[in-house]
């Protein structure tokens, strides 16, 4: 088995960027939703569910500077700490920084809500599960031959891994709960399968939805009142890890 995608987002909800390789703390990929839309109205975390239109957009983090494309425009700034506040996620408070710049005029026409971009202060503190998830190349073949669709090469499910599971039945990484993976330097403890939400219905780079994903993995993906797809996992020896990297499952 090996390492076929590799990716993150550096603002939450846009869409994925695949990259060659990633260095990996215990916190997670380095830069991997280190900011996030905030509604400077209610002071709530800007959920992707009910404001699809952010996975149109992309963003790359070169630090200082912070670069967002939208469907209207591309902006480009350096990021320069404002005032710190708290966010709701979840009902959850996590520390935040408000970052002032030419995004934020850009997001707030494209999206048609008062938002404000902010730098997360704790580490993975806007990470819905663990700080690195993980599908496999059988399962997302299996959900192809379900919906009638070409195989997804992973950016639907916005996964840190992709890995290739050659002719291995679909759905073999559930055998992996509770069980180390290495992937190329880094190891990882895995959690458990990883509860989807109706994003992963969604057309990345548009948010058009052009599959109901959750409705074909229902039948026998489902436990606990959620679907699952893929695996959540926490870091347990920081590293790299390189696209083409072996992955091994330990004991």
């Amino acid at each position: 088995m090996h390492v076929t995608r590799l990716g993150l987002t550096p603002v939450k909800g846009m869409t994925h960027n695949a990259l060659p390789e990633l260095e990996v703390t215990r916190d997670g990929p380095v830069g991997d939703r280190s900011f996030c839309l905030v509604d400077r109205r209610t002071g709530a975390v800007m959920r992707t569910v009910g404001n699809e239109g952010v996975l149109a957009c992309r963003a790359n983090w070169r630090p200082p500077e912070l670069t967002v494309e939208t469907p209207i425009g591309t902006a480009t700034g350096e990021v320069v700490d404002g005032e710190l506040r708290s966010g709701d996620y979840w009902s959850r408070d996590v520390g935040l920084v408000t970052v002032e710049g030419p995004w934020n005029d850009l997001l707030r026409r494209y999206l048609g809500r008062d938002v404000v971009l902010c730098r997360v202060t704790g580490p993975a503190d806007v990470v819905w599960a663990g700080s690195v998830s993980l599908v496999t190349t059988s399962s997302l073949a299996d959900l192809a031959a379900r919906t009638g669709r070409p195989t997804d090469d992973g950016v639907r499910f916005r996964a840190t891994a992709v890995v290739d599971t050659g002719e291995a039945p679909a759905f073999t990484e559930d055998a992996w709960v509770g069980r180390r993976v290495r992937l190329g330097d880094v190891v990882i403890a895995v959690r458990g399968p990883l509860p989807r939400c109706a994003v992963v219905n969604r057309r990345p780079g548009t948010g058009e939805r052009d599959v109901d994903a959750l409705r074909a993995l229902a039948p026998d993906r489902r436990g606990r009142g959620e679907i699952w797809f893929g695996l959540h996992a926490d870091v347990e020896t920081p590293g790299r890890v390189t696209v083409g990297d072996a992955c091994e499952v330990l004991a």
